[in-house]
């Protein structure tokens, strides 16, 4: 599966701009849309809708939705470990829900990696502890 930001590039690169071009549109620096071109920076919905329109393209067709299913996620996924559970396909979701759902997955992905950066404090604060 392609990665939005590949397809980011892909689409800017069809249109024959250059990344500062691309930043330029978007409003941001060229350093800051480069790391968002090379995946080095998250993408938030509101952001992806901005480049979709920039693009002029359908913004599923940065999301992998283009596929002949789309998939989302239903229920309460506070536990990373239940996505398997509340995946389901359908070829019909309405922008808004898959709005709705991709929030609620960066929020979770954000909780995750403020989790991931206090056990990075607390590995860093034992090692120096041991010394």
């Amino acid at each position: 599966m392609i990665e939005a930001y590949e397809k980011i590039r892909f689409f800017r690169e069809q249109k024959k701009w250059s990344q500062e071009e691309m930043a330029a549109r978007l409003g941001i620096s060229t350093n800051g849309y480069a790391k968002l071109e090379r995946g080095e920076s998250a993408l938030s919905f509101a952001r992806l809708k901005q480049i979709a329109t920039v693009l002029e393209i359908e913004l599923t067709e940065l999301l992998n939705f283009g596929e002949k299913n789309i998939f989302y996620v239903i229920g309460d996924n506070t536990n990373s470990s239940q996505f398997g559970d509340n995946i389901h396909s359908t070829t019909s979701v309405s922008e808004e829900k898959m709005q709705l759902q991709l929030e609620k997955l960066y929020l979770i992905v954000q909780q995750q990696s403020k989790e991931i950066e206090y056990l990075k404090e607390i590995i860093q604060f034992l090692k120096n502890k041991e010394k």
